[in-house]
C-alpha cells in the first residue's frame, strides 16, 4: 500500500510521535509511507526513520480548501492509497481529499475527547477504551489502538550520563522525571503541583524534580522552579527545555511522572510511574490500578486541585522510602508495555484498518455536516478567544468540565 501520514504537527509531542513512529513501523512491514508536515523538530526523526517528508507551509489555515487540492494531487500523482491524519484538522482534509480522489481516508484522535463535527463515514482510530465506547454510537467505525512504544529503542540501559552531565544531575537524589509539553491543557496543573510538593520536600527528603519539555507554559514552570529552588536552597528542580530524542532523561529516572504516551515510554524504561491527571489526580500504577488505567487511558481526573499535593507527598515518601517497591514497580511496568503495548503490534493493528478504509468509499453526504460543524467550531473560538478564554488544545481542554463529547 501507499499511504500519506499527516500528523496536526511537526513539534515534539505524544501524538506527532506516534505519528511518526506508526508509519516508520508500517512502512518496515513492506508499505510505502510518506510523512506530510510543516518544518519542525520531527523532520529529523524521519530522516533517521527513513521516511519521506512532503512539506506544508506553517502559516497556511487549519483546514483549510488548499491543503485538500494538494492533498488530492498528491493522491493522484502518487497513487496514494489512504491518507491518515492525525486530530481533526488533518482528520478533516484527509475526508475531503478522499471525497476527490481514489484514496480513502483515516483520522487518529489521541485527544481526550473527539470532535462532534468529524463525519459519521470516516475511520476513526482513538487511544482509550472509554473514547471508543463515546465515540461509537452514529460513526461507521472506531477503532482502538492504545498509543504504541518502540520497546526495543525505549529500555533499559539507555545511556544516561552525557545527559547527567549537560544539565549538571550529579547521581545521588531521588530523580523524579517528568517529560511533556508544558501547556495550559491538561498538562500544566500536575506540573506545577509537583514542583511545589518536591521543593516542600528537599529539606526533608533527598529528592529532585527534572522537567523535560518546551511550550507557551515555560516561563510560568521556570519561574515557579526558581522559586522552588530558592526555598530550598538547592536545585531541588530543574528544567531541561525539550529533547528531540528524550530517551536519556527517561534512562535517569527513578520515577517517572506523566500521562498519555509519556506515561507508557516511562513503563518502557522500567521505571515505576505516577500517572499525573487534572482536578489533583495523581495515582500510582500497580498491578491494582492497572485496570483503572487501561479502561480510562494514562490520565484521570481527582477530586479536586487542593487533593493534589497530599496525594503527591504520600506517593512520593512511599517511594522514597521503598527501593525494593520502585524495582518491583519498574519490572511489573516493563512487562505491561511489552506485552500490550508493542509498536509491532500497533503497526500489524494500524495496517487492518488501512486495507478496510481502502475497500469503502465515504460519505458524501457528510460533507454538508462536517463543514457546517467546523464552521461552528470556528466561530465558538473566535468568540473565546475574544473573551480571552480560548483554549489552545480545544479537544484536549474539554476534559476540565467532566469527560467531554464523543
Amino acid at each position: 500500500m501507499r499511504i500519506l501520514v499527516y500528523p496536526h504537527a511537526m513539534e515534539v509531542g505524544g501524538s506527532q510521535l506516534n505519528a511518526v513512529e506508526l508509519a516508520a513501523a508500517v512502512q518496515r512491514l513492506g508499505h510505502e509511507v510518506g510523512v506530510i508536515g510543516e518544518p519542525g523538530a520531527l523532520v529529523a526523526h524521519l530522516a533517521d526513520a527513513g521516511l519521506e517528508h512532503l512539506p506544508l507551509d506553517a502559516g497556511r489555515r487549519r483546514p483549510s480548501p488548499a491543503t485538500v487540492r494538494m492533498l488530492c494531487d498528491l493522491a493522484v500523482r502518487r497513487e496514494i492509497d489512504v491518507i491518515h491524519g492525525y486530530e481533526w484538522p488533518p482528520g478533516v482534509e484527509a475526508f475531503y481529499a478522499s471525497l476527490r480522489s481514489p484514496a480513502a481516508a483515516v483520522c487518529t484522535i489521541m485527544s481526550m475527547s473527539v470532535a462532534p463535527f468529524l463525519p459519521p463515514s470516516l475511520p476513526l482510530v482513538v487511544g482509550t477504551r472509554e473514547i471508543q465506547e463515546r465515540a461509537a454510537p452514529g460513526r461507521r467505525h472506531v477503532h482502538l489502538i492504545e498509543p504504541p512504544v518502540d520497546v526495543a529503542a525505549n529500555a533499559p540501559g539507555h545511556p544516561a550520563a552525557e545527559f547527567r552531565r549537560a544539565f549538571d544531575l550529579p547521581e545521588g537524589p531521588l530523580d523524579v522525571v517528568v517529560v511533556g509539553r508544558l501547556v495550559a491543557e491538561l498538562k500544566l496543573e500536575g506540573v506545577l503541583t509537583a514542583i511545589d510538593v518536591i521543593g516542600r520536600l528537599a529539606d526533608e527528603l533527598d529528592l529532585r524534580l527534572v522537567v523535560v519539555g518546551d511550550g507557551p507554559a515555560r516561563a510560568e514552570v521556570e519561574a515557579r522552579a526558581a522559586a522552588a529552588n530558592a526555598a530550598a536552597g538547592r536545585r531541588a528542580v530543574v528544567v531541561t527545555g525539550q529533547l528531540l530524542d528524550p530517551r536519556p532523561a527517561y534512562a535517569a529516572a527513578d520515577v517517572c511522572l506523566a500521562m498519555g504516551g509519556s506515561a507508557l515510554r516511562s513503563l518502557a524504561f522500567a521505571k515505576p510511574l505516577i500517572v499525573q491527571g487534572e482536578l489533583g489526580f495523581f495515582e500510582l500504577l500497580t498491578p491494582e490500578s492497572e485496570k483503572t488505567f487501561l479502561g480510562q487511558g494514562w490520565f484521570g481526573l481527582g477530586a479536586g486541585r487542593q487533593e493534589g499535593a497530599p496525594r503527591l507527598e504520600s506517593i512520593l515518601r512511599r517511594l522514597h522510602a521503598g527501593p525494593g517497591l520502585r524495582h518491583e514497580l519498574g519490572e511489573y511496568g516493563r512487562r505491561l508495555v511489552v506485552e500490550r503495548f508493542s509498536l509491532d503490534r500497533a503497526a500489524r493493528v494500524q495496517l487492518e484498518i488501512y486495507e478496510q478504509a481502502a475497500t469503502e468509499r465515504p460519505a458524501a453526504l457528510d460533507a454538508v455536516g462536517t463543514a457546517a460543524g467546523v464552521l461552528g467550531h470556528k466561530l465558538r473560538r473566535r468568540y473565546a478567544r475574544l473573551r480571552g478564554t480560548e483554549a489552545r488544545d480545544d479537544f484536549n481542554a474539554v476534559a476540565r468540565s467532566g469527560r467531554g463529547r464523543a
